[in-house]
């Protein structure tokens, strides 16, 4: 039977000798607990850090690893492992975000939110897609605009009149650069150029412009 992977994080407040005792044995708890539980753990990471401070490296490098490996799954001692206050509550927002479970070795299971904090996080998902969809209307409204104004992004697509184009399915180097030295994401470019007709993910989006960036460095 294939494992589930997961990662997990362990805390210590201080960069005191005698908390490395502690990170040891959290450590090693937690790697018995996901193996009891059949996970597979790729990854271990650690911080000697306030639970206060969001800019820890391990971290960081843990949401990094997460993402870009899509994870499901961290262990963790307890909820103040990820942090504390305001901290807290931003990085459980984050690994929502990215739909990986934690599993609390004091909760013997999934981490146990108390009513604010599930109030919090609800708030916080409902805020951030209006949001997003306040951004998706400024980008729309902006295209309109460009279109209004001459802007006519079809004339260079094969399938839309113009034979020496390029294919549909090519993505234009020339708009991602200008959106990326506007500001935008790759998110962000992905959405707008989808709203020209460009079916592009923004892992193509940022494929395309790391290799742009290679073909024409010196």
């Amino acid at each position: 039977m294939t494992r589930e992977t997961a990662v997990i994080y362990v805390r210590v407040s201080t960069e005191k000798s005698t908390q490395y005792t502690s990170l040891t044995r959290q450590k090693e708890e937690l790697k018995a607990y996901a193996n009891n539980l059949h996970f597979n753990v790729v990854e271990i990471f650690e911080d000697q850090q306030s639970g206060f401070d969001v800019e820890r490296e391990g971290l960081l490098d843990m949401l990094d690893y997460i993402k870009a490996n899509d994870v499901k799954t961290l262990f963790v001692q307890d909820e103040t492992r990820l942090g504390r206050g305001n901290a807290r509550v931003a990085v459980l927002h984050l690994l929502q975000k990215q739909g990986a479970s934690v599993i609390s070795l004091n909760d013997a299971g999934p981490l146990s939110l108390n009513e604010m904090d599930t109030m919090l996080l609800e708030i916080l998902a409902i805020v951030e897609e209006y949001q997003r969809k306040l951004h998706n209307a400024k980008i729309r409204r902006g295209m309109r605009r460009a279109v209004n104004n001459g802007y006519r992004p079809e004339n260079n697509l094969k399938n839309r009149g113009n034979v020496e184009g390029r294919e549909r399915i090519d993505v234009p180097i020339e708009e991602i650069l200008k959106l990326r030295a506007k500001g935008f994401t790759f998110e962000e470019i992905a959405s707008t150029l989808r709203g020209l007709g460009f079916d592009v993910s923004k892992a193509t989006v940022h494929r395309r412009f790391k290799e742009y960036q290679k073909e024409n460095s010196i």
